[in-house]
């Protein structure tokens, strides 16, 4: 059973060429803007000029770029199964856009499999997530189809896979609940059918999400001790130093 760690970012793949679709991106989104009515001193300063080519860059590369990867070929790279005990990746960070308001959502996604004669690499199952998520595609579709995937190509007894992510359509538009979080599981095989393995997956997804929220807590207490600030640090120590000599 092992823990994901989250890697520095890469490259997703070759860069694609800067062909009609990049040129017809471009267009879409400059006449988006202008079609935003915004006041034509914003619409035409410095800061927009460049912007049609940066979203279709940011389009191409980073939030659509898994229709250029196929979950077959990430799963083809194998090793023959030691055992057929649980693997579990937990932590994956992911993004991807929804369909119906192609707003990004970001959150961590944990999958899990029960091998049935072959193995693959901890990263391939990253690369899984981040194939199927770089699309438009709902959560709980993302969910269904990361299992899939593992069934199909990779020939699991079970697979599993829990899903924790923001959805901004949720938290910046309509309701507007920025702390609201949505969860989308799907289970096939072995780990839909047997209970004990279910719930060691679901106890290592508990510890993984517990552990994030640990590290956030430490993260937010250091910053509102001081830590952050030049010489907090020192000014705290120096606190609790008269504090024990006015006991003395």
């Amino acid at each position: 059973m092992a823990a994901g760690r989250r890697p520095a970012r890469r490259s997703s793949g070759p860069r694609p060429r800067d062909d009609a679709g990049a040129a017809a991106l471009r267009r879409a989104t400059a006449d988006f803007l202008d079609a935003l009515g915004l006041p034509p001193e914003v619409r035409s300063g410095a800061d927009l000029a460049a912007t049609p080519g940066r979203v279709a860059e940011a389009w191409r590369e980073d939030l659509l770029d898994g229709y250029g990867r196929a979950p077959a070929a990430l799963l083809a790279d194998t090793m023959p199964a030691p055992g057929h005990d649980l693997v579990v990746v937990s932590g994956i960070d992911f993004h991807s856009v929804c369909p119906h308001h192609l707003l990004p959502s970001r959150g961590l996604a944990h999958v899990a499999y029960v091998p049935g004669r072959k193995v693959v690499g901890f990263g391939q199952l990253a690369r899984l997530v981040d194939a199927l998520a770089h699309r438009l595609v709902l959560q709980e579709a993302l969910a269904r189809q990361v299992v899939e995937a593992l069934m199909e190509h990779l020939g699991a007894r079970g697979a599993a896979c829990v899903l924790e992510a923001e959805q901004m359509c949720l938290s910046v538009r309509g309701e507007r609940r920025p702390h609201a979080r949505a969860h989308a599981e799907h289970f096939a095989g072995s780990l839909a059918e047997d209970q004990a393995q279910q719930r060691r997956f679901l106890a290592a997804v508990a510890r993984a999400t517990a552990g994030e929220r640990d590290e956030e807590a430490r993260a937010t207490g250091a910053a509102r001790g001081g830590a952050g600030r030049p010489g907090g640090g020192r000014a705290d120590a120096r606190r609790k130093a008269g504090r024990g000599k006015a006991r003395r």
